[in-house]
């Protein structure tokens, strides 16, 4: 079969990789109908998440039709059209149990933090991601969902993470009604996690960026305001003259390890890998959110140590939230959402590329080239 394989940093190519196998009977596997590029998936192609190994298949957003399954698979059939959630779930652990589904600990046993997500280095626990022709799905009961006959392929494989993990973002900031809002970063998660801010209450939603184009876009799809801190001279303070110099209500941190604006913190997290990532999103949050706010973090960040001003958190009282998205406890609400028209995610689409083609797929997105905002990879044209 054809898959991305990753030969190193900004390497990435198409290849013939064996064909997954069932290897537990819980296990089903997927031909690929869409798989996504995730602004995640920049941190393992520019080198920034440790042990990201060569000859890896990246791809943890994706949708397919179940073509085989283990005998102990009882919810699915082949033939079934499903999307898949990032997190690998094993679905009876202590964490499953508490629908902490990105903290599985059977899926990943030798982490202490995050569990499996397909495609995402070893940290992840090393499992093959979707960016490929099939894929094996671990934990096929618990996981993938059919996907209803009304809706739009496009839709769905966004529902595998970038609309879960935008509204979780939202939710994590326990937003209360008329609450100000304020999110780092307009690529996909952050333009989502703009969007579901007004459906927890916001009074006012003010997104921060570099990129003009994502600016423009965010302004169109959530409706807010939209600055480009390039402009601004100190975003910190350009945020607290907003808000009458008290601050956000709400901060949400949607950029993570790849995050631009400060010297120092570019050359230890993106240049040298001292620290895991440069944490100037999450500075700028820290700092911008009132006394007693919330911070909500859904950026991905290496594991090694970061440097952020933690007396700053405890001299403000901020109460901080994060964690990957559950996606798997949050889906039925956000099908309906989508289907009832109240979320629409397939508008995020910019790009579809053929898999075969991959390789452009990953230079267009980390370039920011042709006003990408979110590319999807279909099937390869036989």
């Amino acid at each position: 079969m054809l898959a991305m394989n990753y030969r190193g940093p900004l390497r990435v190519r198409i290849d013939e990789k064996p064909m997954p196998r069932i290897l537990h009977p819980e296990d089903a596997i997927v031909r690929v109908t869409r798989s996504c590029i995730c602004g995640s998936d920049l941190h393992l192609y520019n080198g920034s998440v440790p042990d990201t190994r060569p000859g890896m298949t990246f791809g943890h957003e994706f949708t397919g039709v179940v073509v085989e399954i283990g005998g102990d698979v009882q919810k699915l059939k082949v033939g079934d059209h499903v999307l898949v959630p990032f997190n690998i779930a094993c679905g009876r652990c202590v964490f499953c149990q508490q629908e902490l589904y990105g903290n599985c600990h059977e899926s990943n046993p030798q982490a202490t933090a995050v569990g499996g997500i397909f495609g995402y280095s070893h940290t992840g626990g090393g499992h093959e991601g979707g960016q490929a022709e099939y894929v094996r799905v671990p934990y096929a009961d618990v996981g993938p969902t059919v996907i209803p006959d009304d809706m739009d392929p496009d839709d769905a494989v966004l529902l595998t993470d970038v609309v879960p993990t935008g509204y979780q973002a939202a939710e994590m900031g326990g937003i209360q009604k008329g609450d100000t809002v304020v999110v780092f970063g307009a690529g996909p998660v952050g333009i989502m996690a703009a969007r579901c801010a007004w459906l927890f209450g916001a009074g006012r939603v003010i997104v921060i960026d570099e990129l003009d184009y994502r600016l423009d876009f965010v302004r169109r799809y959530a409706p807010c305001e939209a600055y480009n801190f390039r402009s601004m001279g100190d975003p910190v303070l350009f945020l607290k003259k907003a808000t009458d110099w008290l601050g956000a209500d709400v901060c949400i941190d949607a950029v993570g390890a790849e995050a631009a604006g400060n010297a120092m913190q570019t050359l230890l997290g993106r240049k040298l890998f001292m620290q895991g990532g440069s944490a100037t999103a999450l500075h700028w949050a820290i700092n911008s959110v009132r006394k007693g706010g919330v911070l909500s973090i859904v950026g991905v960040y290496g594991p090694i140590g970061t440097l952020v001003p933690i007396g700053n958190v405890v001299n403000k009282g901020i109460t901080i939230r994060a964690n990957q998205a559950s996606v798997k406890r949050l889906l039925p609400r956000l099908i309906e959402h989508v289907r009832s028209g109240v979320l629409r995610p397939r508008e995020l689409i910019t790009h579809r590329i053929p898999l075969e083609h991959v390789s452009d797929a990953y230079r267009i997105f980390s370039a920011k080239l042709n006003h990408c905002i979110k590319p999807v990879l279909i099937p390869p044209a036989k």
